[in-house]
C-alpha cells in the first residue's frame, strides 16, 4: 500500500504529524524546509532529523511525487504534460513560455462537475479532487520548474470546488516557510462558486480570474 505524502502538507499539518510521532515541536519546520526549500526526494535525506525520527516518519510517510507520464510540445515551445493521479486517473498541465515569462497552467481536479458547455473537461464529469501535493507536484516535476515566473489554476477542474486543497497549495506557494512566491505571480480562475469565492477573497492575496458565460 502506498504511503501518505509529506509533500503538499502545510506547516500546521506537518506540525501535527511530528507531534503525533513524538518528535520535537520544531521538527515540522525542518521538514517543510527540506520539502519546499531544498527539494529532497527521500526522508532519509533530511539529515538534521535524528535517525530515529526519520525511521518513524518513513514507517508511515514518503516524500511523494510523480513524474509526468507523457509530454507533447508545439512549435512555439508550449508543452502539455500528462500526470498520473494517486487514484489512477490523469490530469494535464501546460507550460507556456513567452519571452521573459514562463507560465504553468495547473489542474486542481481530475475531471469537473460544473458542466460548462465550452469546456471539454466538464463533459467528463468529476473523477476526484487533487490533493495539494498533486497540484504542486505539477510545478515541481517538470524540467522547466526553476524557470517558472507565473502559475495559473486554469487547467482541469474548478479550483473553488476543491477549496481546502487549493488553499493549502496556495499557502505553501506563498509562505516564507514554503516556496516564498509573491501572490502577484499566481492567478486562480473560477466560474464563481459561492460561498467559497467570498472566503477565497478573504484568505488569499493571489489574483482572481472569473469566467462569466
Amino acid at each position: 500500500m502506498a504511503k501518505e505524502w509529506l509533500y503538499g502538507k502545510t506547516l500546521a499539518q506537518l506540525g501535527g504529524v511530528t507531534a503525533r510521532l513524538g518528535m520535537p515541536r520544531f521538527a515540522g519546520k525542518q521538514i517543510a524546509a527540506w520539502l519546499y526549500k531544498k527539494g529532497v526526494a527521500e526522508i532519509d535525506s533530511m539529515t538534521d532529523l535524528s535517525k530515529a525520527a526519520r525511521e518513524r516518519l518513513s514507517g508511515e510517510y514518503e516524500v511523494g511525487g510523480v513524474s509526468p507520464s507523457a509530454v507533447a510540445e508545439s512549435s512555439d515551445g508550449t508543452k502539455k504534460y500528462l500526470f498520473p493521479t494517486l487514484t489512477g486517473d490523469a490530469v494535464e498541465s501546460a507550460y507556456i513560455p513567452d519571452g521573459d515569462r514562463a507560465t504553468l497552467c495547473v489542474s486542481s481536479q481530475a475531471g469537473c462537475r460544473m458542466g460548462c458547455a465550452f469546456c471539454m473537461t466538464g463533459r467528463q464529469g468529476l473523477q476526484h479532487n487533487l490533493s495539494a501535493g498533486e497540484i504542486l507536484n505539477q510545478r515541481r516535476s517538470i524540467p522547466e520548474s526553476e524557470r517558472l515566473t507565473n502559475l495559473v489554476y486554469m487547467g482541469m477542474g474548478e479550483p473553488l470546488d476543491n477549496f481546502d486543497e487549493v488553499l493549502a497549495s496556495l499557502e505553501i506557494l506563498t509562505a516564507e516557510w514554503g516556496y516564498g512566491w509573491s501572490p502577484s505571480r499566481i492567478t486562480v480562475s473560477t466560474i464563481g462558486v459561492m460561498p467559497a469565492l467570498r472566503e477565497f477573497l478573504d484568505r488569499t492575496k493571489v489574483h482572481l480570474a472569473v469566467s462569466l458565460h
